[in-house]
């Protein structure tokens, strides 16, 4: 993991205010036809991503111990605390998502070779140079895997460093990851040496996955690779997974609005279904990007192998 996000993280972590306006536009219609929805918002004061003061371009969020403003130790009493409060008002929920981007995959390294241009009109179209592949599917390199070992110590040191904190209150109690084997690797080996995936399995959910089409880095593999890869490190598949990634188009390239909805209708399923308070989602700078639009987070570049943590405030909302 670089020290800091890089040129292209920070190029990467921005929208465009038109696709600010779209997603806003296409999140109205959507929620004029649902009978309810969530609200999200991001509650302020408890990690410093979310201070708009904060340099993006220098944060390191593991030598800022996750960003965290006091101890983990009020900050779970505070996440207690407000879930308490709302308990006898079910439609309003707080968690803490842990927000995890993929450590360095083979494309990551061809897009820096090539730079942005030419990787977005060029070689991002094809499965690789005479040098490494990197679609369909990209995988971490073999440098990034071993990083991702390493790091996984650093996690568990700051979730244990407090002298009254137990680690398992602050660590997921829930982990969701992307498709993409490089998502799915890198919450392997950061999380299972804390967590155990035999004993509380990761679920694998189509949602999370980056931009999709055009780029075959981003065309995942079939549903049965996946299950022979990953379901015996304690992986489980969402049944709506299908056999060939039916979503992926060579012509067309999602939208930053429409990943947005995307991640919205995930993100709404997550607070809807699951009753956990601390969560952890490995994705992609992509999905991050727009998971932090829909949760009413500022805009924070996030380094391959990079975290952020939120507190989400959700409310649902009724139509009449």
């Amino acid at each position: 993991m670089s020290p800091s996000p890089n040129t292209l993280d920070i190029l990467d972590s921005q929208i465009k205010s038109q696709f600010r306006d779209a997603y806003s536009a296409k999140l109205a219609q959507y929620q004029q036809q649902q009978p309810s929805y969530w609200e999200f918002s991001i509650v302020p004061g408890v990690f410093k991503q979310s201070d708009p003061q904060t340099d993006e371009t220098t944060f390191n969020y593991l030598d800022e111990n996750f960003g965290k403003i006091g101890s983990w130790d009020d900050i779970i009493a505070k996440l207690n605390r407000l879930n308490q409060q709302s308990s006898s008002a079910p439609d309003t929920k707080y968690k803490i998502l842990y927000l995890s981007r993929h450590y360095t995959g083979y494309h990551n390294v061809a897009h820096l070779k090539y730079g942005d241009d030419a990787w977005n009109q060029h070689w991002s179209k094809l499965n690789g140079d005479d040098e490494m592949t990197w679609g369909p599917d990209a995988n971490l390199t073999e440098a990034s895997v071993e990083l991702a070992k390493s790091n996984s110590k650093l996690v568990a040191r700051e979730l244990a460093n407090n002298a009254q904190s137990d680690p398992r209150l602050i660590a997921p109690k829930k982990l969701y990851v992307s498709p993409l084997s490089r998502a799915i690797d890198t919450l392997y080996y950061t999380w299972n040496p804390i967590v155990n995936l035999t004993k509380h399995p990761a679920i694998i959910q189509e949602n999370w996955r980056e931009t999709m089409g055009v780029h075959t880095c981003d065309k995942r593999s079939t549903r049965s690779i996946i299950e022979k890869r990953f379901r015996a490190k304690g992986f489980e598949i969402e049944k709506e997974l299908v056999e060939e990634d039916e979503l992926y188009q060579d012509d067309y390239r999602e939208t930053v609005d429409e990943q947005a909805m995307r991640m919205n209708v995930a993100l709404q399923q997550l607070f809807t279904s699951d009753d956990e308070d601390i969560v952890g989602i490995t994705s992609h700078s992509g999905s991050i990007r727009t998971q932090l639009m829909v949760l009413g987070h500022r805009s924070f570049a996030v380094q391959t192998g990079g975290m952020i943590p939120v507190f989400v405030k959700a409310v649902r909302k009724y139509n009449k």
